[in-house]
């Protein structure tokens, strides 16, 4: 049983290391990064703020927003709207830990307008991608 045993160490050892790697990409990669992938599209702005940032996609005639906290994991109140010029905000608040949204709106050819809020401090950008 040695050399059997030591091919399972090595196998075992292997898949631990593996497992380890992936663990850790998971926590390197930024909580921007996987708010993004919420969202399809390109990134076109990132409104920065004290407490997080709002991060804005668009792709064809759609805009999209998220709000990520400078710091996840933790429950806070959270916002994100989206509203295209002429139309009503798309909102999504409530109490969260990694994101608020993802909200889309229909824009075509219009302005539009974002917020997000985390923990009481705020950015909007005002009329943009006109």
């Amino acid at each position: 049983m040695g050399q059997a045993g030591a091919g399972i160490r090595r196998r075992l050892a292997l898949g631990t290391a593996v497992l380890t790697v992936a663990g850790l990409l998971a926590v390197a990669v930024p909580q921007e990064a996987r708010a993004a992938a919420s969202c399809p599209g390109r990134k076109v702005r990132t409104l920065q703020f004290a407490t997080g940032s709002v991060l804005v996609h668009k792709r064809g005639g759609y805009v999209c927003a998220v709000t990520v906290p400078r710091k996840p994991g933790t429950k806070r109140q959270m916002s994100v709207s989206a509203q295209a010029r002429g139309g009503r905000p798309v909102v999504d608040a409530g109490r969260f830990a990694y994101r608020a949204g993802p909200v889309t709106v229909h824009a075509g050819t219009r302005c539009v307008r974002v917020k997000g809020t985390v923990s009481g401090r705020s950015a909007g950008s005002g009329w943009i991608l006109c």
